[in-house]
């Protein structure tokens, strides 16, 4: 079986499904991005950064917000709250150090997303945590990608 036969087709209509259902729930293509991007660097899919870095710029993300991505949280106001609430989310259900989200992260992003935004935020990090692993374990390769 070649590592470039991505996935079953039906596998791979479904994943896409549910990444564009979260992403269109939540409402914000550029956090939609930083979200996705920050997901895929703590997966370390360099398929993923590649393609999700040039459709946030396409987006809208500024320079300096992909540069500081890394380091958002020493990054100052360079992301705002809702944007900070939203990484730090998908830190905690990406990594999950301690076997779960902290409540104190949760909460944190409770504060700032609407209940639907909020559960297709999560939607949105799992679907990304899904093709992260699937593109990593295919060893699939940045470049190729055209939209």
């Amino acid at each position: 079986m070649s590592r470039t036969n991505l996935l079953d087709r039906d596998v791979g209509r479904a994943m896409s499904a549910l990444s564009g259902a979260a992403k269109r729930g939540l409402g914000d293509p550029a956090l939609a991005e930083l979200v996705v991007i920050r997901a895929s660097q703590l997966g370390h899919c360099a398929f993923c950064l590649d393609v999700h870095l040039a459709i946030a710029r396409e987006q809208g993300v500024s320079e300096q917000q992909l540069d500081l991505l890394s380091a958002w949280e020493e990054a100052g106001d360079v992301f705002d709250e809702r944007e900070r609430a939203a990484l730090a989310l998908t830190e905690a259900v990406t990594v999950l150090t301690e076997g779960f989200v902290p409540d104190e992260v949760y909460a944190g992003a409770a504060r700032r997303f609407a209940d639907a935004e909020l559960a297709h935020l999560v939607a949105l990090i799992t679907a990304v945590n899904g093709w992260n692993r699937v593109m990593v374990a295919r060893r699939i390769p940045p470049g190729g990608y055209t939209r």
